[in-house]
């Protein structure tokens, strides 16, 4: 069973940014989705996330059709099944590289995972608190923090935009590891073409429609 499927999304604010989108998204699957800035790249992932009730159409989580369900089990579906990765980092300031890992593992009823600590290459600033890191070490922190909670689907949008090459790869080695070693899945928005590559299908939006590649 597809773990994500959206049908027929449209959406717009003061002009149309898409119409009748219609996407799966499958166990061990990456999809990535590129387009130009303004195209509607960043929304859409907000709609299959549950951050944003699509004006029209429905996604479907697991089987069930989001945005019909009670807050609290959708909460639920956030909180247990679902990782987004933000452009931004949004690390608790005032919490240590550690502490914003242990709340995400609170949160998700999992234990953090040292080996993740590890391959992150944040072992050296854990303790140090999020305000002291660089862009480059509170993105790695970041994307860690959604891996501790072991979600089912993790939505990237541009994950590696604070990150050199070298450590964009290395990270995102990590993150396709962890799709590829259960029932989990990829959507991941990004400029990078390069990056788009190495998920299984790519898709571009363009002119309100997705197109693949």
């Amino acid at each position: 069973m597809a773990l994500l499927q959206a049908q027929n999304i449209s959406h717009s604010y003061d002009y149309t940014l898409f119409e009748n989108i219609s996407l799966e998204l499958n166990p061990k699957e990456s999809v990535a989705i590129i387009g130009v800035s303004g195209s509607g790249k960043s929304t859409l992932l907000h709609i299959l996330s549950t951050l944003l009730k699509p004006q029209k159409g429905r996604v479907y989580l697991f089987g069930k059709d989001i945005y019909s369900l009670p807050k609290k089990e959708l909460l639920k579906i956030r909180r247990y099944l679902v990782g987004i990765i933000f452009q931004a980092h949004y690390l608790f300031k005032g919490f240590t590289a550690y502490e914003n890992l242990l709340v995400s593992a609170y949160l998700g009823e999992q234990d953090i995972d040292n080996e993740l600590i590890e391959k992150f290459n944040i072992a050296h600033v854990i303790h140090k608190k999020a305000s002291e890191l660089s862009g480059g070490e509170q993105q790695r922190v970041s994307v860690a923090r959604v891996l501790t909670k072991r979600p089912k689907i993790i939505f990237a949008d541009e994950p590696t935009g604070n990150l050199d090459d070298k450590t964009a790869k290395e990270v995102m080695d990590t993150v396709f590891e962890y799709v590829k070693g259960g029932e989990r899945a990829l959507f991941l928005v990004t400029h990078d073409r390069n990056l788009a590559k190495r998920c299984d299908r790519v898709f571009e939006l363009r002119g309100g429609t997705l197109v693949e590649l």
